[in-house]
């Protein structure tokens, strides 16, 4: 039997330094988090597949890995469709299996409810650089609170941690999908053809306000309207009050003003950068209200994202509750660390001890004693033989932030 010594694609190994890295961010993103009142949850990584098949999260339920029912469950000769098949699946995100958790336990739970998840997701995505189909999400999100004190909260939580990983320079978009949707109706589109305008949309960072247009033409839609819609985005302030007034877009003026109020009382946080982006789109369908991203100078794409979806919860239960979430894009965030060569803050010594090949027993001994008290002051001490290219090992221990202890040259 021969054994395949690759992982399977789109999954991938992680290397000790990267692993050390990932758990340091982990327990800083949650350390932050919890001085906001945000309390860490965890939900499985498989739910049934009624759950994450619902039509909540847009294009991502194509990417599930699905899981055969078991034993007498799974009968083959009876399955009309390969669904009949299946009864679970991996989650691909982590807000879905948090409106269940939610729903099953909400008595339980504080009102509001603030809670932070990290853990793996699978999306059975086309695997390429930075993109892979088992990754971290890590998500803040609040439940039961529907005025906009979750929006600003979320946003100023994310972007404390930020700062403390020295990501400064960034900036924060927000917009509302209710905004998008009037803007939509008003130059003319039907309401059954707003989710194809919105993909159009979506690309303008990509392709521009040129490539949008011919994107929504290849549709067939009459081009009047879609000029009349692309000029919308040709002037833009950063009051969605403004603009909206501007364009003579009628929607509700409380969703103007919450939008508004949470762009001001976050620009006064640590002069944080945030602006009213109307061609923010968001993909998943399931948000209905205010949508955020955060882009970091100098790298493509956004490093988090999220909004409002108040209706996710209510499909488990009889009743609405509002709800709203942020997720950094753990990945991403690494990557871009990693780019920069972020070093973490060294607060614990680290040793080495180093014995030659040909140590006594004796000097063993006294090499664990010596170790095990340095252990109880707390530094880490890892023993080993001297290899035969000590330059090298030497070198390596160094770079992982190793001081050594040579026991051969303290003898000589």
């Amino acid at each position: 039997m021969s054994f395949v010594k690759i992982p399977v694609k789109g999954m991938r190994d992680i290397m000790p330094l990267e692993m050390e890295l990932r758990e340091y961010i982990i327990s800083l993103i949650s350390e932050t988090y919890a001085s906001f009142g945000f309390r860490r949850i965890e939900t499985p990584c498989v739910e049934n597949i009624e759950n994450i098949t619902s039509n909540q999260g847009g294009e991502n339920e194509k990417l599930i890995f699905k899981i055969l029912k078991r034993g007498e469950k799974f009968k083959l000769e009876e399955a009309r469709s390969a669904e009949d098949l299946v009864d679970c699946g991996l989650r691909y995100d982590l807000t879905v299996p948090l409106s269940r958790y939610y729903a099953n336990n909400m008595n339980e739970l504080d009102k509001p409810f603030k809670a932070l998840q990290i853990g793996n997701v699978w999306r059975a995505d086309r695997p390429q650089k930075g993109r892979f189909r088992q990754f971290v999400q890590c998500d803040i999100d609040i439940l039961g609170e529907k005025s906009n004190l979750s929006e600003i909260e979320l946003i100023i939580a994310t972007t404390t941690f930020l700062k403390k990983v020295n990501l400064s320079d960034f900036k924060v978009r927000i917009n509302d999908r209710r905004i998008l949707k009037a803007l939509a109706l008003s130059a003319g589109f039907k309401e059954d053809e707003c989710d194809n305008v919105f993909i159009s949309l979506d690309k303008m960072d990509k392709i521009g306000l040129d490539g949008v247009k011919s994107d929504l033409l290849s549709y067939n839609y009459d081009s009047n309207v879609v000029d009349k819609y692309l000029n919308y985005f040709k002037s833009i302030n950063n009051s969605a009050n403004d603009f909206c007034l501007n364009n003579d877009i009628e929607i509700d003026n409380k969703v103007l003003t919450d939008l508004d109020d949470i762009i001001e009382v976050v620009k006064n946080i640590n002069n944080i950068n945030i602006e009213f982006d109307p061609t923010l789109v968001r993909g998943m369908s399931y948000y209905t209200g205010p949508i955020f991203e955060i882009s970091v100078n100098g790298y493509s794409g956004s490093i988090a994202g999220g909004g409002r979806y108040d209706n996710m919860i209510g499909n488990y239960i009889s009743m609405p509750v509002p709800a709203c979430g942020f997720s950094i894009g753990f990945e991403r965030l690494i990557d871009i660390l990693m780019e920069n060569n972020y070093k973490i803050p060294k607060n614990i010594e680290k040793y080495a001890i180093l014995l030659d090949k040909d140590s006594s027993i004796e000097e063993v001994k006294e090499s664990f004693n010596e170790a095990n008290k340095m252990r109880s002051e707390g530094k880490i001490v890892n023993i080993l033989r001297k290899s035969k290219n000590y330059k090298f090992q030497k070198e390596t221990l160094e770079n992982e932030g190793y001081k050594l202890i040579d026991k051969v040259l303290k003898e000589d």
